[in-house]
């Protein structure tokens, strides 16, 4: 059993000690990383605790409750993230980017060392779709919180209107792959589609 922490402070101290030498954009992506990370493991432990005492087994929790609790610990980090740093609408990006990335790197570190010696066929998975998953989701709703800002409908509706596109896309996606078969394909392919066809609305965006 890998001690979580431990992978914490090993990654995040010497991207702490980076801010001595960085200014800037830098200086919020690797803060947003920071708290990607830390949401990743706050959201551990309370998925963990619920899962105990509620009685749901590991696939209940992965499938139902997971999504929930992750996707409103990242909410939560955007909106600290943005108070920080303000919030325009290229900080707002770079914050669900910045902390999607840490989220999914300390998760499939941890996945990685409590399980030993994996195959590489697995780890691609991990890196191509469960990692892809957690930007996909927090990109989508960066454009969402672009949405209410551009329209001043930053208020407790609107918010739960636009988490509710994370939470269906991270439930689906654990759903799907949550037994074998032509269902966990589509489920493994589905996150590089959603960035691919977010990524097409900034190009358009752009154009």
């Amino acid at each position: 059993m890998v001690n979580a922490e431990n992978v914490l402070i090993c990654i995040a101290v010497p991207l702490a000690i980076s801010f001595l030498f960085i200014k800037g954009s830098a200086r919020q992506l690797v803060s947003a990383f920071l708290a990607g990370m830390v949401g990743c493991l706050l959201s551990a432990y309370i998925a963990g605790f619920i899962q105990m005492t509620s009685g749901y087994s590991t696939e209940d929790t992965s499938i139902f409750l997971s999504p929930m609790i992750e996707e409103c610990m990242k909410l939560l980090l955007i909106l600290f993230c943005i108070y920080l740093y303000g919030a325009s609408s290229r900080r707002i990006e770079l914050f669900a980017v910045g902390i999607g990335a840490g989220f999914a790197t300390f998760e499939n570190c941890c996945i990685l060392l409590s399980s030993g010696t994996l195959q590489l066929s697995y780890m691609l998975v991990r890196g191509l779709a469960v990692g892809v998953m957690h930007i996909a989701t927090l990109v989508a709703l960066a454009k969402g919180i672009q949405l209410l800002k551009l329209h001043k409908a930053f208020y407790f509706v609107g918010i739960a209107g636009i988490l509710s596109i994370p939470v269906t896309i991270h439930g689906l996606y654990n759903l799907l792959v949550s037994k074998p078969g032509v269902s966990s394909y589509i489920g493994y392919a589905m996150p590089m589609l959603c960035v691919i066809l977010l990524y097409m609305t900034n190009v358009a965006k752009k154009d």
